[in-house]
């Protein structure tokens, strides 16, 4: 009989912030291995757009796990999973296998991909399916657990009453798009800060629904006011956004210094209605001082309902 933990049976569901950052995301993903995932799990499905940072939970989840292609563009080929019958069954054999689907669907059929993953269940592997919901109608079984990511990270445990796949698809690839936005607003305010008010005071990032939070130990000279009017200026000249290499990513022609180089809109003027809160807030207990600013409706802004928790 299968080993069924009674707290994995009541957990619903889980939400994080999807973080902003390869380093911040690898360490979610080992926070979310060592809470929610069970020796027992034997099929993992991941759900987000491409570039969302689903490789780099998987990372942080399975460290040393060889992704069968990563954001380099580094293939390995031929698919292992696809051989999973004819490898040995012995204790060096592979325990665990990672596809993403939709890049192998452009080489194999879908019901071929799916029946290496029933495979491989049955022998006792362990699978890791990107982009679970395309394979999901061919399988007929839905994840042990299943991750989403886009604006924030969801991790539920489905069973025989849902959540489907997607389910949660619908809903990270509807708030994507936020986190896009915020993120490119969030490195203008840091290349404003260290190229027009000359600021030097070191800051640690955090988040907020639809928002960002720079906390800085000591108060920076700058006037919130002429900082909002000045990156909804840059917005408005609709200039281009694009990647660079794993660090850095270009505004315009200007190199700037980015540890998410990747979750960016590719233009300024996609980003709707920035807004920075017009006074630095301070953090309880560190007194820390923090600068937010959100984008999309947030007409009034009103901080303390930002992460409000909405119940139907």
């Amino acid at each position: 009989m299968a080993y069924s933990d009674p707290v994995e049976k009541s957990h619903l569901y889980s939400v994080f912030f999807a973080p902003r950052g390869y380093t911040r995301m690898a360490s979610l993903g080992m926070q979310i291995a060592a809470s929610y995932l069970s020796p027992f799990d034997k099929l993992i499905g991941v759900v987000g757009e491409g570039g969302s940072g689903k490789s780099m939970l998987i990372k942080g989840m399975f460290p040393g796990l060889e992704l069968t292609n990563d954001d380099e563009g580094v293939n390995v080929r031929p698919l292992p999973i696809l051989s999973v019958g004819e490898s040995p069954s012995g204790f060096y054999s592979t325990h665990t296998y990672h596809l993403d689907i939709r890049f192998e669907a452009a080489f194999t059929q879908m019901h071929v991909l799916a029946a290496a993953i029933l495979e491989a269940v049955e022998m006792g592997k362990r699978v890791i399916v990107e982009h679970f919901e395309l394979v999901y109608p061919f399988l007929e079984r839905n994840a042990n657990l299943l991750i989403g990511i886009g604006e924030e990270v969801i991790i539920t445990r489905p069973t025989l009453f849902g959540p489907e796949p997607q389910d949660i698809a619908e809903i990270v690839f509807r708030s994507i798009k936020f986190r896009r936005m915020t993120h490119t607003a969030e490195d203008l305010c840091e290349y404003y800060l260290k190229h027009t008010a000359k600021s030097k005071e070191p800051y640690i990032h955090s988040d907020v629904r639809h928002g960002f939070v720079l906390s800085f130990q000591n108060k920076p000279e700058v006037d919130l006011d002429d900082m909002e009017k000045a990156i909804n200026d840059i917005i408005a000249e609709d200039i281009t956004i694009s990647y660079k290499d794993d660090q850095h990513i270009l505004i315009g022609d200007r190199e700037h210094a980015c540890t998410g180089p990747r979750i960016h809109v590719s233009s300024t003027a996609e980003i709707r209605k920035f807004a920075l809160n017009k006074e630095f807030m301070i953090e309880p207990g560190t007194g820390r001082y923090l600068m937010v600013g959100i984008v999309g409706n947030h007409a009034p802004m009103k901080i303390k309902d930002l992460n409000k928790i909405m119940l139907a």
